[in-house]
């Protein structure tokens, strides 16, 4: 059980009650504005705009305000020209940071991310010294129910599925980026409910932490998840059951 996992699972149940909720808009609105830069505004011929499309629509962004960011991204209207750059770093007892972020000043972003990594205990790599240690990947989570693991792996695997994990009260499914989107579709077709479905980098190996060292490197995340222009952090370590649970016995 990985520890991206384990955080993506995490993040999503206190995603339900979160107050961030116009911060979280305006990040998933600044990832689709950049993909229809990237790659043109047709969902059919722009697979990661179609991902990202999907993950604003899942996570309630209204479409007027989608399409927009699409439009804005194709120049039919007026926006900003974002940057998209990653940080690679340390959190407290060594585990690894990949940083994603968009930004439109690579100065100010890049001075704010290594002072949130110092004063939380952390520090700034130069590139490619963690990048090595993650694979992207496209990753779907499913809340566990009444769904059966042998039905799952039929549909799964049909739709590109490479892997499944058990994480308790959830299900992983793990693919190659490319086949994300055709496996989001087998699980709609197939009827199969799902909590997310995203590219992520997902660690090759992982780090056990302790409470407190779990304690200490959550928090980091979170005050990196916290700026404007961090999109996602991904990061290598595992958390026992026992835990977890006296983690979320303290959030109580």
């Amino acid at each position: 059980m990985s520890g991206h996992s384990k955080w993506a699972t995490i993040k999503h149940k206190k995603g339900a009650a979160d107050q961030k909720r116009a911060k979280l808009f305006a990040k998933l609105i600044k990832q689709v504005e950049v993909a229809a830069r990237t790659g043109g505004g047709d969902l059919d011929a722009n697979a990661t705009l179609r991902t990202m499309y999907q993950k604003a629509r899942d996570n309630s962004v209204p479409l007027d305000t989608i399409e927009r960011a699409v439009k804005r991204g194709t120049g039919e209207l007026e926006g900003v020209n974002y940057e998209q750059i990653s940080y690679e770093g340390y959190a407290p007892a060594g585990v690894a940071l990949y940083i994603d972020v968009l930004s439109d000043n690579r100065n100010r972003t890049g001075s704010e991310i290594r002072s949130v990594l110092s004063k939380n205990g952390g520090s700034l790599a130069e590139p490619g010294a963690v990048s090595w240690q993650f694979d992207r990947k496209g990753v779907v989570l499913l809340d566990k129910g009444d769904l059966q693991e042998d039905d799952l792996m039929l549909v799964a695997l049909d739709g590109g599925a490479e892997d499944l994990a058990d994480l308790g009260e959830t299900f992983q499914l793990t693919c190659e980026p490319t086949d994300l989107n055709g496996l989001r579709d087998a699980l709609e077709a197939g009827e199969v409910a799902f909590t997310s479905a995203d590219l992520v980098m997902v660690p090759q190996q992982t780090i056990d932490l302790n409470e407190s060292e779990a304690r200490s490197v959550m928090r980091l995340i979170e005050a990196l998840e916290d700026n404007d222009d961090v999109q996602d952090v991904y990061a290598n370590f595992d958390i026992s059951e026992e835990v977890m649970q006296a983690l979320a016995s303290n959030e109580e």
